[in-house]
Formats: C-alpha cells, structure tokens, sequence
C-alpha cells in the first residue's frame, strides 16, 4: 500500500458521497447463490469413533487444525486473497460457510428456551475485496442452519452489534465481515448476539464444530441457498440513533436540530466504512466537514492503513485539520470499532491520551468510577484517574477482556463506566458495553460543543493539558523458536517462567504488579473471584525500581494470540531506564533461565547494546 497516493478530499454537495443499501429494496437479490468446494480429499483419513457418535462424520486431523487456527480471541481471522509472502490463503469460502452454519446453530440452540421459530441473522461487512465471495459462503452456511439471514451491505461492527437491538430490525444475532487495519489480503468474521459480542471460549467452541464439519465436506461440489438473504438498510437508522443522541444531549438553546453549526470537523475514514459518519451524522447536523480525507470505500486502502494508531494516518489528519483550522479531527479504523482525535491545535489524541481525554469526560458524569485499561498503559495516566476522584483497574491486554472486566465488575457492584484499551478500543456501560469508534467520537463531540457554549474555547485537549507522558517507552517481540504446533505451549513455559523469577526475587527491584482496587493479582493477570474470566493469553506486568530513582518503570510481557511470539512492552521516567531493564531482562532472566533458547531474543539483545546506560 502506497502512503503517498494523493488524499481523497471530501467536497461538499453530494455528487461524490457513496450511499448504503436502499430501505426500499427488500427482495431478495438472488434465488439460488452457489459457490465451487473445489479442495479435493487427498490425505489419510481416519475415523474417530467418539466424534462419529455425535457428528457422524469423518476427522482429518490436519484440516481441523486449519480451521481451529483461524481463531483470534473473540474473532476469526485469516488470509482471504493471495499476495502475503510467505502466507497461503486460510480464509476460503468453505471454511466461512463452516463456520458461519456453526454460529447460526450456536444460535439457534440458544434460543430453545425461547421457542423462535424463524431466527434472525444480519450479516455486515468492510469493504474489502474479498468480502463479496465471503458473504455467499456466510449466507450458505447460516441458510444450511435454518436462519433467515439480511444482507446489510457496507457497514460497521458497532452497527452489526445495535442490529440486534434497534427497531423495527432487532435480529437474534449478527456478524460482521471485517478484518480491522489488517492488509486487505486478510478478511474475518465478529459475532453478536444482544448480549453482546462473542467471548474468546464460545468462538472457540463455534470453530471447533465447523472444524468438523469442514473436514467432512472437503469432497463436496458446491452449496446452494435454500433461504436467500435480503438486503436491509439498517446503517441510517444507525446514523440517525447517533444524531438523536448528541441533539439530545447537546440540547442547543439556539439550534436544537443543528447543535454543530459554526464547527468545522474533519474526518479521516481511511477508505473504510467510516463515511457515512461525515454525511450521515455530522453533516446533517450542520458540522462543515470540508477537507476529510479517504471517504470513499475503497478494500485495497490505497491511502494508508485504516488504523487510528497508524501514524501516517494521524499526521493527515493533523495536516487537514491546521489547514482548514477544524475544531477537531476523527480518524476511525476500517470497522468502526476504534478511534482516535486530534484536537484544534493538530495534537493527536490516541492511545493513554484517547483514554485520559475519555476518562476527563465520563469522570464528569460518573465521580469515583472505576476506569479498565489493559496493563500497558502509564503510571502517569493512573495519576491522571485517581487526581480525578477515579479508580484505575489494569487488566489484561486484549479488548474483550477489558470490557468483560468491566462488565464482572458492575456485576459485582463496583461501578465502571469505561473500559479503554490503547488500541482504541473503548466501551461504556451507557452504550451496551459495546466497542463503539463512533459512540466515543459522540462523546467527544457532545464535550465540545458544551465547552464551548460555556465559553471555554481552548478544545478538547486541554482536558489532558497536565497529563504527563512516560520519558521512554518501547516495544519488542521475541518469536518462538518451535514448530507452529508446539509455540503456544512454549510460549506459556517461557511466561510462566518469568514468573517465578519474579516471585523468587531473581531480578532485584522487580515485582508483580496488580491496581489493588479490586479482586485482580498476580500481575493483572488473575481473577481471584468466584468465577474467574478463562485465560485467551498469559502474561504479566511487573513494576521496577532501584534505589536511586524508586519505582521508575514497568516491564510487561505477554502471549500474542496473532502470532507465535511473545510481546515485551517496556515504560519508564528516567532517561535509559527502558535499556536498563532490558539489560537485566536478558542477563538476569533469559540468559539465566536458558529461555534464550526457545526464544528469538535478538530484538532485546540489539536494544539493550544500542545505547551506553548512563
């Protein structure tokens, strides 16, 4: 993907603007859909007995394996398109049509209780090349499982989510297509119910079934539709949910319909499905959004990675909103379900700042409200809650355990408002716990609109003016030296290892960290409750400190659940602590541990000679 191409600049009038699925067209769109099985069954085969019971089918080992790796957490994910060195493609039709029969009879079988006779499904996508084919094998396999499926067309994971609340619509449950900001070779699958998103344990229990069942069909010549999808445009009754909440809330004395009038806000949508925020929301309510860049869909992202990390991205953003001197600007992933700013002044708002700015704003609504983060953010952004009457929980890295967390401990009775992840992933209890990009970019906006009519024009991002920033951070990974079978197990031997070093006090000034407000230990890893959340990847965090500077810094390591690696993430105030601690990382535990050889340790060792401590 070229960063260079020139900027798709939004224009004002409509000529341009791509338009969603019309509300109107409501019949089906084919009636018959088909598409090749064209894998021929060429391995040994055996037949396992305990599985024949219940399945009735045959189990190739290997091919099960294929299906059981395309899980990522809480999604399924996997190569879809051609074109990654070193990568075949995972992600084919019947792998999707496998796994999306399984959901639609996860379903289903939920739904006993209930006695639906006709259930619901709604399927949404990003606007990747590879989506089209994909949507075929999902509405085979859902129609295969009984499910009345509708096709929402270009749309978002938040959306796909409030599909199965928002009437008239209101579906048992929903998927979207979306690979985030991975390259447009890739493609996957997010699963929804009203509950909420799909945990880690149920996807996993949803691909083992369709791991069967695609085993069994490797012969099989094609899949016809027996119950066609039809197309729905649900994404402007989303857009209208979102307008009606920040009219509400704004509650304009002047312009009730049109509380953005005189806020110019630019919008960088990365060429994803975030556009339809720009003329579907801020534009009817009379935001100028002249100036936003890369609106129009496109699934090959010719501009730059969708991605509100992605620092090309952000710098567009800043240009565009210096130039046009914009109130603020929006940069969305390619899904929607994360976000990031920039304030008035071209300073980019994301990661622990994304999360002190939100964390300013719901502490506002909500005093002394526990706040979720993974546990790779700063020291500074807890002093940042806690000078604020919060309370700061450090969880687990991955966004479906920090919203769970959340969720665990509202259930418990400890108030918590928002769970933040510095990717951007960000949920509050007043949204369903939903990761909502643009929810929180509704907030956003709602807060300045309100600052401004009290007459305070310095923009969102004094909110975060006495935020300190950590003096160094870095971030190193250290691959798995093992057969792609045995990685996630080495992987836990070299995590757990490190554990007891630190417990053995084997690196002097290390210990395991934990935020004490609730029941978490042992380096927020660990409920201790009565109904632990299940373990997706092992890490810890461990606080550092030395007798000149005291605690100065903190060492994070965990299990990546994308890749046969280990992820090591390093903070501290004092200038050289990062290499300091990678010093005594690789002296004191890798080397002494003889981790050092299962594990690549290159990046740590070269980081650790790059710069002469002191």
């Amino acid at each position: 993907m070229s960063s260079t191409s020139t900027p798709s600049i939004y224009l004002q009038g409509n000529a341009h603007k791509t338009s969603f699925a019309p509300a109107t067209n409501t019949k089906p769109f084919h009636t018959c859909l088909k598409f090749p099985f064209s894998q021929s069954l060429t391995k040994v085969i055996r037949v396992n007995s305990s599985s024949t019971a219940k399945y009735n089918e045959v189990v190739v080992d290997e091919e099960i394996d294929k299906i059981r790796r395309l899980q990522n957490g809480s999604d399924v994910r996997g190569v879809a398109l051609e074109g990654e060195k070193g990568r075949k493609v995972d992600l084919a039709p019947p792998a999707v049509e496998a796994i999306a029969e399984s959901f639609g009879e996860w379903v289903t079988n939920g739904l006993e209780k209930e006695s639906v006779e006709d259930v619901r499904v709604s399927l949404g996508r990003d606007p990747r090349v590879s989506g089209a084919s994909l949507s075929v094998a999902v509405f085979a396999g859902l129609s295969r499982a009984g499910c009345s499926v509708f096709d929402m067309g270009l749309a978002t994971t938040p959306a796909c989510f409030m599909s199965t609340l928002l009437p008239p619509f209101a579906y048992h449950a929903s998927i979207m297509m979306t690979a985030s900001h991975l390259p447009y070779t890739r493609n996957g699958l997010k699963f929804f119910t009203r509950k909420g998103g799909l945990t880690s344990p149920e996807v996993e229990e949803i691909c083992d079934i369709a791991a069967r069942k695609y085993a069994n069909r490797l012969t099989k010549v094609s899949t016809m539709l027996t119950i066609p999808p039809k197309r729905v445009d649900f994404m402007s009754n989303y857009a209208k949910h979102l307008r009606d909440i920040i009219k509400e809330r704004v509650n304009h004395p002047l312009h009730y319909d049109t509380p953005l009038q005189g806020f110019k806000i630019i919008v960088n949508a990365g060429n994803g499905s975030g556009g339809f925020f720009t003329w579907a929301v801020l534009d009817k309510l009379g935001a100028d959004t002249f100036g936003s860049l890369h609106l129009n869909p496109d699934g090959m992202f010719p501009n730059h990675i969708p991605n509100p990390e992605d620092k090309i991205a952000m710098a567009l953003t800043r240009d565009a909103v210096l130039k046009n001197t914009a109130d603020l600007g929006i940069v969305f992933d390619t899904d929607v379900d994360r976000s990031g700013v920039v304030d008035n002044k071209g300073n980019p708002i994301n990661g622990d700042k994304l999360i002190a700015l939100m964390s300013a704003i719901v502490l506002r609504e909500h005093p002394e409200t526990t706040i979720v983060t993974d546990a790779r953010t700063s020291m500074a952004l807890t002093r940042f809650i806690v000078n604020r009457g919060g309370h700061h929980c450090l969880y687990r890295v991955g966004y479906r355990n920090v919203i769970d967390k959340g969720v665990h401990l509202n259930e418990d009775g400890i108030e918590t408002h928002l769970m933040m992840e510095t990717s951007g992933h960000g949920a509050l209890k007043e949204n369903h716990f939903l990761d909502d990009g643009a929810y929180m970019v509704v907030k956003i906006i709602i807060e300045m609109v309100r600052m401004k009519l009290a007459g305070l024009d310095d923009g969102i991002g004094s909110l975060i003016k006495d935020l300190e920033e950590p003096f160094e951070s870095v971030e190193m990974r250290m691959n798995i030296i093992s057969e792609p079978r045995d990685a996630k197990a080495k992987g836990v031997q070299a995590i757990e290892t490190f554990r007891t070093y630190i417990e053995k006090g084997q690196l002097k000034g290390w210990e395991l960290d934990s935020c004490g407000d609730c029941w978490v230990s042992e380096g927020c890893l660990v409920d201790s409750n009565d109904t632990p959340a299940a373990i997706d990847a092992h890490m810890y965090r461990v606080k550092v400190s030395d007798e000149e500077h005291g605690e100065h810094g903190w060492v994070h390591i965990r299990q990546s659940i994308h890749n046969p690696n280990l992820a090591v993430n390093m903070q501290s105030v004092v200038p050289g602590g990062c290499q300091s601690m990678a010093i005594d990382l690789r002296d004191k535990f890798l080397m002494a541990s003889g981790m050092d050889r299962i594990l690549d340790v290159s990046q740590i060792d070269n980081f650790a000679k790059s710069v002469r401590v002191g």
